[in-house]
């Protein structure tokens, strides 16, 4: 079709369909005068364009926490800054101020901010929550004669537990079982072995090295495994997280806001150490078969609670 030629041709143009239509002028001859109509392709609509807008930005699941994240003090700016981690903010103030204030935010979430995530859960720790129609409503009041019990979903207030499978950032999050107390882990990308642990928004157990996963117990004390002593007389190196065959236990009550790190003497081999309450003392065992045979390597006494702060 020569340049002096009437019809209609097309182009690609950002994305849309441009259709031109020559027309000549009364009087002045074959000169064109184009004008231009963009026509959406149909994999380019508003809808699927904005649907996959969406899902990249936020996930496939955030759509269905809306309602929640209206209301949260705390779950959009978590989201935000869990979502944008490989764009413009991990360049921005670099990856160990990134570490820290992911640390920050996850210990002033709630459940429902941290499944609001995408990240695995109690109830299956591989993907996420697929049941926010029930486990994003609020919580039903507790029957006050009844201990709190750790949940697993689908329940109103979503689970106590959740876990993150698929970063280089190894979320781990525990609640008490009435959601006043959390702990954090967190591995370091940079460093896989180190993993960093915060209860209630306090560092624990700085410069030593922690398991990935911890829990709590009486819904006051979280206990972690950590490396135990290196002269101890049966220590030897072996394969897992900590390295070790010895273990320690960090103790952190959360109540006193107090980390005790109860090391092994040469006479204790605690190989897979529990911590267990029984009255108004602790427990520790070496092992998982220690504990069901009643064999405590040490007992210690529950220090008081502290004054309300209301008395």
């Amino acid at each position: 079709m020569g340049p002096g030629a009437a019809g209609p041709w097309s182009r690609q143009n950002g994305g849309a369909l441009v259709r031109w239509r020559r027309r000549t002028r009364a009087g002045t001859g074959p000169e064109p005068v184009a004008t231009a109509e963009a026509v959406p392709l149909p994999e380019e609509r508003p809808a699927a364009v904005a649907a996959h807008q969406w899902s990249h930005r936020w996930g496939p699941w955030a759509e269905q926490w809306q309602d929640w994240l209206r209301r949260s003090p705390v779950g959009v700016d978590l989201l935000v800054w869990w979502r944008d981690e490989g764009g413009d903010l991990l360049a921005l103030v670099g990856p160990q101020r990134y570490l820290q204030r992911l640390a920050e935010l996850l210990s002033r979430a709630s459940p429902r901010d941290v499944a609001a995530l995408g990240i695995g859960c109690t109830r299956r720790i591989d993907r996420p929550c697929r049941d926010p129609g029930t486990c994003g409503q609020d919580r039903a009041d507790d029957d006050p004669t009844a201990a709190p019990r750790h949940r697993t979903g689908p329940v109103p207030g979503a689970c106590s537990g959740f876990k993150d499978c698929w970063s280089a950032y190894g979320i781990d999050v525990e609640f008490t079982a009435d959601d006043r107390h959390r702990a954090v882990h967190l591995q370091d990308p940079s460093d896989h072995s180190r993993t960093d642990v915060w209860v209630d928004g306090v560092r624990v157990a700085d410069g030593i090295t922690l398991d990935s996963s911890g829990y709590w117990v009486d819904g006051r004390y979280y206990v972690v495994q950590a490396e135990g002593p290196q002269d101890h007389p049966e220590q030897s190196h072996t394969m897992g997280h900590l390295c070790c065959t010895v273990l320690s236990l960090v103790v952190h009550d959360a109540e006193r806001a107090v980390t005790r790190i109860l090391v092994p003497r040469a006479t204790e081999a605690w190989t897979d150490p529990e911590l267990g309450r029984d009255g108004d003392t602790l427990c520790v065992y070496p092992s998982r078969g220690a504990r069901a045979a009643g064999r405590a390597d040490r007992v210690l006494p529950v220090e008081p609670l502290p004054p309300s702060p209301s008395r």
